[in-house]
């Protein structure tokens, strides 16, 4: 696009809060925010430095969103860059985004809480509280009976289902309401998500005063709570803020090499630190751009969105409390003096432009890195991101940002500074897994395990990481036929997975990689059940006993056992996932395993309190069995006369 086509495309645009995209033949390379969408896309007309001014030329046009505050138009601003990757935007490689509320483009329209909407779809926020936004959503259900089921469910149906049972959905599947009378209802829920707070707390306030008046408390009491919810949904940015103690405190530290830039994070609980990890971005701002990012609000704006970056990130915890006091304690450096939110007039012109360069990244590090993540009580920075967009909304959900000078917030920052500045930056995990296997990084790896006592309640989990953390909203579990047979176990869990994902069933991403627990048995009855199924995705198991990496490929499953170090970051990666689904599936068979019935119910004296602490303490009804008198004695509530009975019995 040249100037001219530029200001004739911004005459189109609305004079209101937003996000604009440009596109070059159909694929977005850049994306940004304004107050004022037109006069920001006029704006592009003149760029101030050569990079943006490559993008306008490379763009054939430009697309934007409309959004109700400034707030709304930054966090769609990061969903935007997670989902299209543009070129000329600073961006981090996951798939963490914003939540968004959608209404799907049916006859009767499901309502979903998202993060990928559907094309068609009426779609609503985002924000930034997905508990809140899932609160929320299930009153507008219990409300107005809008399905949330999807179309696999959906379909050819005979009969309502469990939602329609519990209040949830009319059930438009079995003709239970018409067309016109479930669009009506859609309407008041459209009306609400537009900022009509009053189309369901009304209905919510009265359900909540008879529940009172009929004595329902704990109904009355849940009531109470969606009512909040519901009330405080359209605060700032989409939800009210309520004032908290600084409990969790983040760090975060900015280096910046030529054309790299590396973002330490410390993340501290109840004042002890408990977790690092850092950032790798790579950066193609020239840097003539960065003195123009820091000479006014609007190039801040602009330089914020200077480069794109591939993050790979490092997982550390404290080897210990005196190794974190040692690092802690050293007295005020030059990192000190780079952590102050001033900078002196004598400094440099490369040091002025090291300040924009890092008030750039963190501004576009902020908003991208929290979108799936709880936002701390207390932002600890090297620099002053400098965006008052981002500022705005850190102030609207509490969070406390600060560049500290000194004491011992200042040692914080200095010690995510030595983080960033470290050199040498080590592989992370996914890296090295997919450079070994040849595969592409595998961001998001599914963990599975078998847990079972000689073949009575036997279960399976299915647990799932996301860029080298715990993802527990991708976590299942499931009960399998009772027999003792780790490799039909194994492979009746992993079948199961495959079929509901090619079913549709399953609302999870397919994974870039599957972990067995266990050794090339285990693995051979996963890889069947993938060929069975034809599911195409690739799967290593861990062993336990020498922690070795077992592969298989081709026709022949001709087995490859890897010996890897004890400090290989793919190891650690997939004894996280491993130790993971072990840990997850031993969980569940424990609660199963005390639910079933067992020849200890038959015994007078033993209720399940008691059956309970007897199967931990001896780990079966055979481990029971076995127990001599004195030793069922001495588990707490078994006397010598019920250590007898259980003796006789058994």
């Amino acid at each position: 696009m040249d100037a001219e086509a530029v200001r004739e495309r911004a005459e189109d645009l609305p004079r209101e809060p937003g996000v604009y995209q440009f596109e070059a033949d159909g694929d977005v390379v850049y994306v940004g925010k304004a107050v004022d969408v037109r006069d920001r896309v006029r704006s592009y007309a003149d760029p101030r430095s050569e990079r943006i001014r490559r993008m306008v030329r490379a763009a054939d046009d430009v697309d934007v969103a409309v959004t109700d505050t400034e707030t709304q138009a930054l966090l769609l601003e990061a969903n935007l860059i997670k989902r299209h990757q543009p070129t000329y935007n600073v961006r981090l490689k996951d798939d963490k985004s914003y939540p968004l509320v959608q209404l799907t483009d049916h006859a009767f329209p499901r309502i979903q809480v998202t993060r990928d909407p559907d094309d068609g779809a009426t779609v609503f926020g985002p924000f930034t509280n997905k508990g809140r936004v899932d609160t929320v959503v299930k009153a507008l259900r219990s409300v107005y009976g809008l399905r949330g089921c999807s179309d696999h469910k959906y379909a050819d149906r005979d009969r309502p289902c469990l939602d329609h049972e519990m209040g949830l959905c009319t059930a438009p599947c079995t003709d239970e309401i018409d067309a016109d009378s479930y669009g009506d209802d859609v309407e008041s829920a459209v009306r609400f998500l537009e900022g009509e707070t009053g189309v369901l707390a009304g209905p919510l306030g009265e359900a909540m005063d008879e529940a009172a008046e009929g004595q329902a408390f704990e109904r009355a009491a849940a009531l109470r709570d969606r009512l909040d919810a519901v009330e405080a949904f359209h605060g700032g940015g989409g939800e009210a803020v309520v004032a908290r103690e600084e409990e969790v405190v983040d760090v975060l530290g900015v280096a910046t090499d030529g054309d790299a830039a590396t973002v330490a994070r410390l993340h501290s609980e109840d004042g002890k630190l408990v977790e690092r990890d850092r950032h790798r971005v790579a950066r193609e701002a020239e840097r003539s751009e960065a003195s123009e990012g820091a000479s006014g609000r609007t190039d801040r704006r602009e330089g914020r969105h200077a480069s794109r970056a591939v993050d790979h990130r490092e997982h550390e915890r404290p080897a210990s409390r005196e190794a974190e006091r040692s690092e802690t304690s050293t007295g005020a450096t030059d990192d000190m003096r780079a952590a102050s939110p001033a900078v002196d007039r004598s400094e440099s012109s490369d040091a002025v432009r090291g300040h924009a360069d890092v008030a750039r990244v963190l501004a576009a590090f902020i908003p991208q890195f929290y979108a799936d993540r709880p936002l701390p009580d207390a932002l600890l920075l090297s620099e002053r991101h400098g965006d008052d967009e981002v500022a705005a909304w850190l102030e609207a959900e509490g969070v406390a940002v600060r560049v500290p000078g000194a004491g011992r917030e200042a040692k914080l920052v200095e010690l995510a500074l030595k983080n960033a500045r470290r050199r040498g930056y080590e592989e992370d995990g996914a890296a090295a897994l997919a450079r070994r296997f040849g595969l592409d990084r595998p961001d998001r790896i599914e963990g599975f395990d078998v847990s079972h006592a000689r073949g009575r309640a036997v279960v399976g989990s299915n647990v799932t990481f996301l860029d080298g953390s715990p993802d527990k909203s991708g976590y299942r579990r499931k009960k399998l036929d009772e027999r003792n047979d780790d490799y039909g176990n194994m492979r009746e869990l992993v079948r199961w997975r495959a079929e509901r994902a090619l079913a549709g069933r399953d609302d999870r991403p397919d994974p870039d990689l599957l972990c067995i627990d266990g050794g090339e048995g285990q693995l051979d009855a996963a890889r069947e059940a993938l060929e069975e199924t034809g599911w195409d995705v690739p799967v290593v198991a861990l062993a336990k006993e020498e922690e070795l990496v077992v592969t298989a490929s081709g026709a022949t499953r001709r087995h490859g056992v890897h010996d890897w170090a004890d400090d290989d970051p793919a190891l650690h990666l997939l004894q996280r996932v491993r130790d993971e689904a072990h840990r997850f599936a031993v969980q569940y068979h424990q609660t199963v395993r005390d639910d079933v019935s067992t020849p200890l119910d038959e015994v007078p004296g033993v209720g399940p309190e008691l059956r309970k602490r007897l199967l931990r303490r001896f780990g079966s009804v055979d481990g029971v069995r076995a127990a001599t008198p004195a030793e069922l004695a001495s588990v707490e509530g078994v006397g010598d006369a019920t250590a007898d009975a259980i003796d006789g019995a058994l």
